[in-house]
């Protein structure tokens, strides 16, 4: 009891001093111009580049999750390509003019970003979240999953060390090493964090959002992927097959089911065998079920970012040699069905829909159960589909003739490469967009006058009425055949004001 207790203490003390040393390099960081600032950005980012293939190999030896191969290029991503992606934006003093309209806008950095990282991307999320953070004049202070914090922090040193050398101040880029949910949480609410930036489960995401604090946060990517009748066959599921192999499925933004028009499904199967897809059996479908989501509604951490091979030895199946997806077909959608659900795995649900009506309606069945807001993957040679699927269905993104989980992160799209995905209100966050360094900046905007705007004079009215003005109008008033009693009307004057002060 004592021990953990410890523990505990220490991770809080490791957490404030880490924000203490951010917030001290970050008022340093605050006078930096946008020549220093970018040399130190592309120092992290060259220096990220170089030890992709190491951090991926660690990353899967602490996590047991996903392909060191494919951590490699994930890292790359995280790191040149993002780079190459915010490298000209202009983040220091003035930033934007409007001559016509005599508007200045001038960038201002948040101050000390909380980063929170999942264990399915712990290398690749870590460089990303800190180049977009630096780009922008910001600290950072990031808190790993607790089953990545020696690949995380190592990602983290190699960023530390690059910046410090072209000249950051130290203490800019911190990572806190204990495991402590406690120590996340107080973090996340501590009085010099000024912005959180979520990637995790949902509960870690909906903690962000409570702690009253700003927070971008990311939903589930529960993605359904449509193969339209008019599509390339071919390439369409080598597309399919390659994206949900990557990395063994980790990638939030990889498909999750197949929905395939029935006109096509005979070619579909046949291709998925061509890619070393393996279809399963109804047998081994209700085996698979119990190893995918013992407990209603929830998916087996243990199948998360593992292999076929290892996921089908859990539920006692043999595969060919050689299987790249594993295969259900499946006609329901519900928290009680496991194939339904995101699985995050190499391990995919197919459905067959009678026309695009149909293909909608189980799109839309599966986005509700766990992916509103984050994407869908569409194959079709008819533009006018695509274009209808992307004006109805509840999702930030539509990949269309690619694949989801490398074209959402903007690895073969023209989307913004980036590791956090925004959801919009369809998933309950603040914005749609592929998270960058311009989600990371205040914009101060200096205005001139440029109109006249003519305001109507104001006269006051005074409550003084003068009873002699009033008789002498009422007498005015009267036809001059009426007899009128001066002394008469003044007396009711008198009454009514009376009665009017009363």
């Amino acid at each position: 009891m004592t021990t953990t207790l410890d523990a505990d203490l220490l991770a809080l003390q490791e957490m404030r001093s880490a924000v203490k040393k951010a917030k001290q390099a970050q008022l340093q960081y605050m006078d930096f111009t946008q020549e220093q600032v970018d040399r130190i950005v592309k120092a992290v980012a060259d220096a990220a580049f170089e030890k992709s293939a190491e951090l991926g190999e660690l990353a899967v030896k602490e996590t047991g999750m996903g392909v060191a191969a494919h951590k490699k290029i994930k890292n790359e991503v995280g790191s040149k390509a993002v780079y190459e992606s915010i490298k000209d934006l202009k983040t220091v003093g003035v930033v934007g003019e409007d001559k016509v309209n005599k508007v200045v806008e001038i960038a201002v950095p948040f101050g000390v970003i909380a980063a929170i990282i999942p264990t399915t991307n712990p290398t690749s999320t870590a460089f990303f979240k800190t180049l977009i953070a630096l780009k922008t004049r910001n600290a950072i202070v990031v808190s790993p999953h607790p089953y990545a914090i020696q690949c995380t922090h190592e990602a983290l040193k190699v960023c530390d060390q690059a910046a410090v050398a072209a000249g950051a101040p130290e203490g800019l880029i911190q990572c806190l090493t204990m495991s402590s949910m406690d120590a996340t949480q107080q973090l996340m609410k501590h009085q010099d964090i000024d912005l959180i930036v979520a990637t995790g489960g949902g509960g870690l995401v909906k903690a962000a959002y409570s702690s009253g604090k700003p927070a971008y946060g990311v939903g589930p990517g529960n993605v359904p992927v449509y193969i339209e009748r008019s599509a390339k066959i071919g390439k369409a599921v080598e597309d399919i097959i390659n994206s949900k192999s990557f990395d063994y499925g980790t990638i939030c933004a990889t498909e999750q089911a197949m929905v395939i028009d029935r006109n096509v499904v005979e070619l579909v199967k046949r291709e998925l065998k061509k890619n070393d897809a393996y279809i399963l059996t109804d047998e081994e479908k209700a085996l698979m079920e119990k190893v995918i989501s013992p407990i209603p509604g929830k998916v087996n951490p243990e199948i998360v970012g593992k292999s076929p091979q290892r996921i089908a030895h859990l539920a006692g199946i043999s595969l060919p040699e050689g299987t790249r997806v594993i295969v259900g077909l499946e006609t329901e959608v519900g928290k009680n069905v496991p194939f339904s659900l995101e699985k995050l795995s190499p391990v995919f649900a197919m459905y067959v829909a009678k026309d695009v009506a149909h293909a909608k309606e189980l799109c839309l069945s599966l986005l509700n159960l766990g992916g509103r807001g984050h994407s869908l993957s569409i194959h079709t040679e008819t533009d006018a589909i695509a274009r209808e699927f992307a004006l109805e269905m509840p999702v930030s993104r539509i990949l269309v003739n690619t694949m989801s989980s490398v074209g959402a992160v903007g690895g073969t799209t023209g989307l913004l490469p980036s590791m956090t995905l925004g959801c919009g209100t369809f998933g309950g966050n603040i914005t749609s967009d592929n998270l960058s360094a311009k989600h990371l900046l205040n914009i101060k905007r200096m205005a001139y006058g440029i109109k006249e705007v003519q305001l109507p004079k104001h006269q006051e009215q005074t409550s003084e009425i003068n009873e002699d003005q009033v008789v002498s109008s009422v007498i005015q008033n009267v036809g001059s055949n009426d007899e009128v009693d001066p002394e008469m009307v003044k007396d009711l004057v008198n009454e009514i004001l009376k009665q009017l002060a009363k």
